[in-house]
């Protein structure tokens, strides 16, 4: 075995572990009509003179499948969150109780339920693209090697049998997140 190329086969298997990841990341922030405190991560807040992510300056919780409600630490800083989730433009009408923000999680519409599952096969495709260049890379990388021509192919067929491993991965979240938007 030559170390060199087992590097490189193990430093392309953890890219391609990060792409995935990343993805899973992705597919969470996409609503599937069910309330979740995820959606919310997108969101920054003027928290004295600094955006600060929500989750850091507040409680996030989902009390039932169609409300989330927001606490912040400072109460002072309602009318601040209430700005940042209206222009952040994801869709949500918050309301202000005076001591805390809810957020009543409209039902999707099929058509919005189409788009958004269109948005996860886009980033499905984003990941596995991003997982071929890493096994083009890896595969550029063996054959600059000094190992023999016979050892080379040996490790590009391994370098594709672990991208076609996490390519089934990848079909594999997007298929289970598509039913999951699509569900009504």
């Amino acid at each position: 075995m030559n170390e060199e190329l087992e590097i490189i086969v193990l430093s392309t298997k953890d890219s391609m572990e990060l792409s995935v990841d990343h993805l899973k990341k992705e597919l969470l922030k996409i609503r599937a009509g069910k309330a979740n405190p995820v959606m919310l991560n997108s969101i920054s807040v003027d928290y004295y003179g600094t955006l600060t992510p929500l989750n850091q300056i507040a409680n996030i919780n989902s009390p039932d499948a169609r409300t989330l409600t927001i606490v912040p630490w400072e109460k002072s800083f309602l009318p601040e969150i209430e700005k940042a989730i209206i222009v952040s433009n994801i869709g949500f009408n918050p309301m202000n109780n005076g001591e805390s923000i809810i957020i009543n999680v409209p039902p999707l519409t099929e058509e919005r339920r189409k788009d958004l599952a269109k948005l996860a096969k886009s980033e499905s495709e984003k990941a596995k693209i991003s997982i071929r260049n890493f096994r083009k890379e890896a595969n550029t990388e063996i054959k600059k090697s000094e190992a023999s021509e016979d050892e080379q192919n040996n490790y590009v067929i391994d370098i594709q049998n672990i991208t076609d491993s996490f390519v089934n991965e990848i079909d594999q979240i997007f298929n289970s997140k598509e039913k999951e938007i699509l569900t009504i």
